[in-house]
């Protein structure tokens, strides 16, 4: 599989690992949490570390947050993306959105290039449009929900099923709409119970009959620390545990909090599927 990254094919023969920096006040992690006065110098750490993406978010999607306007959230989003883009302009960004205009906007006037929508286009009718006129890779996340009450009880019939389906009407939809890089990600932890996570982690393999890149965002969850009884800043052991799992079950891109240990996890994925292991 190729994906045009930046005016350059991308292969997946390496897993990418995708860096995480949240310019909100409230996302679940607070190590994630960063302001205009460290923005660049995590950034740079993250490259220096291996990131080959840096996925910046200015709307927390956190189980329960509150909702912010399309305003607020580009308020939050362009003062960062005017760092990133003066400082490191070689960097491939990517913006967590699911709002087209923010999609528009950061791609159009600061070179964005993948657009990481939390609602697969659910959440505003316009994205798939936008994504298809704009030309870059799209991951479409699967959720049940709003985060404010995602995790109120959520029910699936069949939850390998049901989210197979959707993402074969999602491939489809964007087929039709010219969007020609497209990812999937199972959505972990949006509206889904600890056993639906797991069973989907289990059965993560199943999703490459969709034929496309699998993003996976296990980093620091609630499936890791509530199993383990501990809090998300104590969760680092157990993400790279589950990150190595998902690897082995076809995953393309982790997105991370920490960068260095996903970056790790992958080259010893990749020195024990060697061919020329000498091991």
């Amino acid at each position: 599989m190729l994906i045009n990254l930046k005016h350059r094919l991308q292969n997946f023969n390496r897993p990418l690992v995708m860096g995480i920096l949240n310019v909100t006040p409230d996302s679940f992690y607070a190590g994630s949490r960063v302001d205009l006065n460290n923005l660049l110098q995590k950034a740079q750490k993250m490259l220096a570390e291996g990131a080959d993406i840096l996925d910046v978010g200015a709307y927390s999607s956190r189980p329960g947050a509150e909702q912010i306007s399309e305003a607020q959230e580009w308020e939050r989003l362009q003062p960062a993306l005017d760092v990133l883009a003066e400082n490191l302009p070689e960097a491939i960004i990517s913006v967590d959105t699911f709002r087209a205009e923010i999609a528009r906007k950061a791609v159009e006037n600061y070179g964005v290039a993948m657009i990481n929508d939390i609602s697969a286009g659910d959440d505003d009718p316009e994205m798939f449009r936008a994504v298809a006129y704009l030309q870059v890779p799209y991951v479409a996340m699967h959720k049940q929900g709003k985060p404010e009450t995602m995790q109120n009880n959520p029910q699936y019939v069949d939850i390998l099923k049901d989210i197979l389906k959707y993402f074969a009407k999602k491939v489809e939809k964007a087929h039709l709409a010219g969007i020609n890089d497209f990812i999937i990600d199972p959505g972990f932890g949006f509206g889904k119970t600890m056993e639906h996570n797991f069973e989907l982690l289990k059965n993560l393999e199943k999703f490459k009959i969709i034929e496309k890149p699998i993003l996976v965002g296990l980093s620091r969850k609630s499936m890791i620390y509530k199993t383990l009884k501990i809090q998300p800043d104590e969760a680092l052991n157990g993400t790279t545990a589950l990150n190595f799992a998902a690897l082995e079950r076809g995953a393309d891109i982790l997105r991370v909090h920490d960068v260095r240990e996903a970056v790790q996890c992958v080259h010893l994925f990749q020195s024990l599927n060697s061919k020329n292991n000498n091991l």
